[in-house]
């Protein structure tokens, strides 16, 4: 049966290919570090590493059992974890309330992330704009918001998850679609589908764009969602600015491209609690939300 301290062992001295280097990290010296490596060579009957005076090298057996052995590294810390969480009782639920922008790209590394952690949380997710939930996060019936940021008072907590500019929306035909950055000044007169009030965080962040810069689009339509704008910009109906995570949306008839800009217009995704919520799981879930974010 093999010893995962002697895994262990392994593991460290092939990422590191120095034997000093590789007991300093492991804490022991390196007579010890060795030992662990000879007795899991002899344990497999292979021989893992080839050794000179001036190098170490993985043999082919080595590399096999590299791949195996971080995996059953991984194993073992997660049965562990699993094992203490269940000692404490903290399996449980937690009631996640996201904004659509958050299904392109945060929400399911999110998801994965914790799946593979803690895969004995049980998540409850639901789609709310980021007014409902500040109500849903006072009363208590979310746990965890993923929204724009705030405005106005409020005693909620928010941590920034991701940052990510504003692009270019293009129908594929449409001339602008030929352009690496097309400037903003292009969008002069152009047909605008635009975030609807709301959006709030959105609509007022482009109507500060435009204003600041003097240019004056033609709003033929404005929407709440991106993936409904989208689906208008593939149309054929105009263009639209939005968040760089919308590419992650299927419509082949949509070209992005950055803007050319004097300063990067970006968008924030934060994650948002009450310090008031007696989820036992809300601090463990708010760490995965940290590892998960930019």
């Amino acid at each position: 049966m093999l010893d995962m301290g002697q895994v262990r062992s392994f593991v460290v001295l092939a990422s590191e290919l120095n034997f000093s280097r590789a007991a300093r990290r492991l804490n022991i010296t390196q007579p010890p570090l060795s030992r662990h490596i000879k007795l899991l060579e002899q344990e497999l009957d292979v021989t893992l590493l080839e050794r000179t005076s001036r190098r170490v090298t993985l043999t082919i057996a080595g590399t096999a059992f590299l791949a195996e052995a971080q995996k059953l590294l991984e194993q073992s810390n997660a049965a562990i974890t699993a094992t203490r969480r269940a000692a404490r009782g903290s399996a449980g639920s937690v009631k996640i309330a996201f904004v659509g922008a958050a299904t392109y790209s945060f929400l399911p590394r999110l998801i994965s992330r914790i799946r593979t952690t803690a895969p004995e949380i049980e998540l409850e997710l639901v789609q709310m704009e980021t007014s409902e939930q500040v109500q849903s996060l006072n009363s208590g019936d979310i746990d965890l918001g993923l929204s724009r940021p705030l405005s106005g008072t409020h005693h909620l907590e928010n941590l920034c998850v991701a940052r990510e500019p504003m692009m270019l929306a293009i129908p594929r035909a449409h001339p602008l679609a030929s352009k690496r950055r097309p400037r903003l000044e292009a969008l002069e007169g152009e047909p605008l589908i635009g975030f609807s009030t709301p959006a709030r965080y959105l609509h007022d962040k482009l109507a500060r764009l435009m204003a600041e810069n003097n240019v004056a689009p033609r709003i033929v339509q404005s929407m709440t969602h991106s993936q409904a704008i989208l689906s208008l910009v593939s149309a054929g109906i105009g263009l639209a600015i939005v968040p760089a995570g919308t590419q992650n949306a299927c419509f082949d008839n949509v070209v992005f491209r950055p803007l050319d800009l004097s300063e990067e217009c970006i968008a924030e995704l934060h994650a948002v609690w009450s310090p008031y919520n007696e989820n036992p799981l809300l601090p463990e879930i708010r760490n995965l939300v940290s590892l998960v974010g930019d």
